[in-house]
């Protein structure tokens, strides 16, 4: 059940903001990194994959890992969630959508200018200088989960990286600097399939509310609520925000 000051502020926003994590992903069928590896990489701890020194010490593992995780990502589709916030933006003034995740499903869906906190793995760079470089639209599948050098740069032939943020990297400056803005002008921000906890990021619902925010925390188990213009919304991203799109298309 959608409450009824959500429906109304939703309809009156000028600018939404929708901030997706994990949860949003997995519901296609992508793995989190709280999951349990299978197949090729059962053995492996995705911490401990994700990280600058991994890369340096068995650049080939952490090559074939993120190939396969990008694999899966074509495989899958885009869920009615993707598709929902997509077709949110065509009944706001203005929608800014900020996501956490590494993969396209967003821009599958429809939507556009998407900002992603944690890179993606669609746009790897050069290790050494930062180059970005054009990879395969499919990419080959590891051998023994770990034979699969990267490429290497054309203009200072250094290893090509997987285009994400690792364990003790920054964030993205203009990517974040973007997000808090968009976060500080809103009238109504909907998190979704993320867990909150996760720092810097996990302070874009707390900016809105300080800014005078409605803010929407959207998630299968229920998450606290702090006042009169933050709600919980138990239940798949999937289910409530087709919900939520039909109930302000009902008004």
């Amino acid at each position: 059940m959608i409450p009824d000051a959500l429906s109304t502020a939703l309809r009156k926003a000028r600018h939404l903001v929708v901030f997706t994590g994990a949860g949003v992903s997995a519901e296609s069928g992508i793995p989190t990194f709280r999951d349990a590896l299978s197949g090729l990489w059962e053995r492996f701890d995705p911490a401990e994959l994700a990280t600058p020194s991994a890369f340096r010490r068995d650049p080939a593992l952490v090559w074939g890992w993120y190939e396969w995780r990008r694999m899966k990502v074509l495989q899958a589709q885009p869920n009615p969630a993707h598709r929902a916030i997509a077709a949110l933006a065509e009944r706001v003034e203005k929608l800014t959508l900020i996501t956490q995740n590494v993969d396209d499903l967003h821009e599958r869906a429809g939507s556009r200018d998407v900002i992603h906190l944690h890179g993606s793995l669609h746009a790897p760079r050069c290790f050494a200088c930062g180059r970005p470089h054009a990879i395969s639209e499919v990419p080959e599948e590891p051998a023994e989960g770990r034979c699969l050098e990267p490429p290497r740069c054309q203009r200072c032939n250094g290893k090509v990286r997987p285009g994400v943020v690792w364990f003790g990297e920054a964030l993205p400056e203009a990517a974040l600097r973007a997000a808090f803005k968009a976060a500080g002008e809103c009238d109504v921000l909907l998190s979704i399939g993320t867990s909150g906890v996760v720092q810097p990021a996990a302070s874009i619902p707390q900016l809105a509310l300080q800014s005078g925010a409605t803010v929407a925390h959207i998630n299968p188990q229920p998450s606290g609520q702090g006042g009169a213009r933050e709600f919980s919304l138990a239940g798949a991203a999937g289910v409530v925000l087709p919900e939520l799109l039909g109930q302000l298309d009902a008004r």
